[in-house]
């Protein structure tokens, strides 16, 4: 038989081989690195049999699949070693994650993670062993007969649909419920990892019982697991939470309530230097800015279909002398109210407008995580009103000021996806159809490379997702872009055309930078803290060697001053050596000293938190350059 391989070449093999003969007939180095097979598009076992002209991609792990392989493979070890050492247990689920794999047990005792060490032990053993995972299709009965002990695995089986093939994968003795594939035997799990244990409740419902559940990695070799590690130790340093109480940013009381963000003056005034470049470049942008209320009237939502499809993130009505009011989730009914305050000629369009707007979603505490999931946050939010032949040119518009914001903070690496369709959604497909190419053309004219995400778009429409790479690689949800058809046509949203009829404009839903605490949390750890010279809350700090060089200080600090740099004093009786820590400590973009010697010169010794000691400068050449970097914001 002939099969078809990626560069549309054929290869001649025998009736009845596998993807792994195929991949010794193409060559034995690639048998050595293979994991699994794409046949015809699906992710298959390399002892999957082939079909005459099956077009047949090998899988390694250099590719995400093969990664994925190797990880999902290395959950079902963790669950046989866990069976081992703890029987009795009950098995939940076992996935491939982002960044290594999890597995959530029920156990007979208690874990903690003390136990982790002899848990990778037991991994070890497994891994020794080399054995294969050998995969069979079982009917239902057989199954349920299988896994009578595992009341987790029967609900899962009882929920798969009676037409679905149910498939188990077994290594040695141990046997779980999965659709695979996995890595040819327990051997080539070569470098691997436990990191940490949490309680996690079955299948996210806080009604179900809690599990333990345990995280781990794998990489294909030890030097990426060890570089792996490097990253988690420095991603710690760089945790915005510990960073933000160190630096007197923010802090979250309980007292006040879970995932409510309390600003201190510093974190505030970052936000305040972002607001105000946000609310400059929008402006700029031809922008209007309008502000909405905190809350309205349920039927809004209602209307808006948000009460239908969005009511689970809401919070619950409250009563206002008997009607029912809602603390906003968006802000986009509210901008639709405004633009129906009055009527609308095609020449207005496009109307583009903006807010810094808060808003306030249900999240469970158990998701919640410092900044970056927040009950209560600020959107940097812009909805346009346009025509239809002005939708793709305000698409790529919006890319465009996406891009320029993005990189003014630091951010020059992203992945884009274009998130399409999800099941449950409104509206016609025509419409669907329409918003989705719209967003492709213009995602193709800019010359961004870019993913498709199925079914990951919003109930109202297909959206472009963007997320920014940070120092450690890591991708952040930030920038969104959705067409939506479907809210002006809920509220009636039109204009008249030139031809004196009225028409339905297209809203276009756009987050440049995400909500500000995310994006803030996002800065923190992308910076370990220490912000570029323009965003620091303070841009200097002046270090007086003694009390009698307090005048000339205070000097110093009324010159940067009048260049609009944010400057403190050290009063403090400590030695300078101790300010000078001190300062590092807070991360401070300069510490100017002033002793004896500068004060006869007019000058300041110069230190830069990132570059060390720098000199001596004179003053007035010192504020024109701090002023100069604050402009370039460089």
């Amino acid at each position: 038989m002939k099969i078809i391989l990626p560069d549309k070449s054929q290869l001649d093999l025998q009736n009845g081989a596998t993807a792994l003969d195929a991949t010794s007939a193409i060559g034995k180095r690639l048998a050595a690195d293979a994991v699994a097979a794409k046949i015809n598009g699906m992710l298959v076992d390399l002892n999957h049999s082939l079909d005459d002209g099956d077009v047949v991609e090998i899988v390694t792990l250099a590719s995400p699949e093969g990664l994925e392989v190797l990880r999902h493979s290395a959950a079902h070890v963790l669950a046989d070693a866990v069976m081992q050492l703890y029987p009795g247990a009950r098995l939940g689920i076992g996935p491939a994650i982002s960044d290594g794999f999890y597995y959530d047990f029920q156990l007979p005792r208690p874990a903690s993670e003390a136990d982790l060490p002899a848990i990778e032990a037991k991994m070890a053993e497994i891994v020794k062993n080399a054995a294969p995972f050998k995969r069979r299709e079982l009917g239902r009965d057989e199954a349920n007969a299988l896994f009578a002990g595992q009341p987790l695995k029967l609900e899962l089986i009882g929920e798969l649909p009676p037409e679905d093939a149910l498939s188990v994968y077994s290594n040695d003795e141990f046997t779980d419920l999965c659709r695979g594939p996995h890595i040819p035997d327990t051997g080539r799990l070569k470098a691997f990892q436990l990191l940490s244990l949490a309680g996690a409740y079955w299948r996210g419902d806080e009604k179900n019982p809690m599990l333990t559940r345990i995280y781990g990695t794998a990489f294909p070799s030890g030097k990426e697991l060890e570089q792996h590690l490097q990253n988690l130790k420095e991603a710690e340093r760089r945790d915005h939470r510990l960073l933000g109480r160190q630096l007197d940013l923010f802090h979250i009381d309980e007292e006040v309530g879970a995932g409510l963000p309390l600003w201190h003056p510093k974190g505030a005034l970052v936000r305040k230097i972002i607001e105000d470049l946000w609310r400059e470049a929008h402006l700029a942008n031809g922008y209007e800015m309008v502000m909405i209320p905190h809350i309205a009237s349920a039927d809004l939502w209602k209307t808006s279909g948000h009460w239908d499809f969005y009511r689970e993130n809401m919070y619950s009505p409250m009563d206002i002398e008997g009607q029912e009011y809602i603390v906003k989730p968006m802000n986009c009914p509210g901008h639709i109210k405004i633009y129906k305050s009055r009527v609308r000629s095609y020449r207005e369009l496009p109307i583009r407008w903006a807010e810094l707007g808060t808003v306030y979603r249900y999240e469970r505490s158990g998701v919640l995580h410092g900044l970056l999931r927040v009950r209560g946050f600020t959107q940097d939010d812009a909805h346009i009103f346009c025509r239809p032949d002005q939708l793709e040119d305000e698409i790529q518009s919006v890319i465009r000021f996406v891009l320029f914001m993005l990189k003014t903070f630091g951010f020059d690496q992203y992945d884009v996806f274009l998130s399409t369709r999800p099941e449950k959604s409104v509206g016609s497909d025509e419409n669907w159809e329409r918003a989705t190419g719209a967003l492709k053309a213009s995602l193709e004219k800019s010359g961004l490379n870019y993913g498709v995400d199925p079914g990951e778009g919003v109930f109202y429409g297909p959206k472009i997702d963007l997320k920014i790479r940070d120092a450690l690689g890591r991708a952040w949800q930030c920038t969104t872009i959705q067409v939506d058809f479907n809210l002006p046509e809920r509220f009636d949203v039109t204009y008249v055309g030139e031809d004196n009829q009225e028409h339905r404009p297209i809203m276009i839903h756009r987050a440049l930078l995400g909500s500000l605490e995310r994006f803030v949390g996002c800065l923190i750890e992308h910076y370990a803290g220490a912000f570029p010279l323009w965003l620091a809350p303070v841009q200097a700090v002046i270090l007086p060697v003694a009390d009698r060089h307090m005048d000339y200080a205070g000097q110093v600090a009324e010159r940067l001053s009048r260049e609009s740099i944010r400057v403190e004093l050290d009063y403090s009786k400590e030695s300078v050596g101790k300010k000078i820590r001190n300062a590092e400590v807070d991360k401070v973009p300069y510490m100017l000293v002033v002793g004896d010697r500068e004060e006869d010169a007019g000058t300041v010794s110069v230190r830069s938190y990132a570059e060390g000691d720098l000199g001596s400068r004179p003053c007035e050449e010192l504020a024109a350059d701090l002023a100069r970097q604050v402009e370039e914001k460089s």
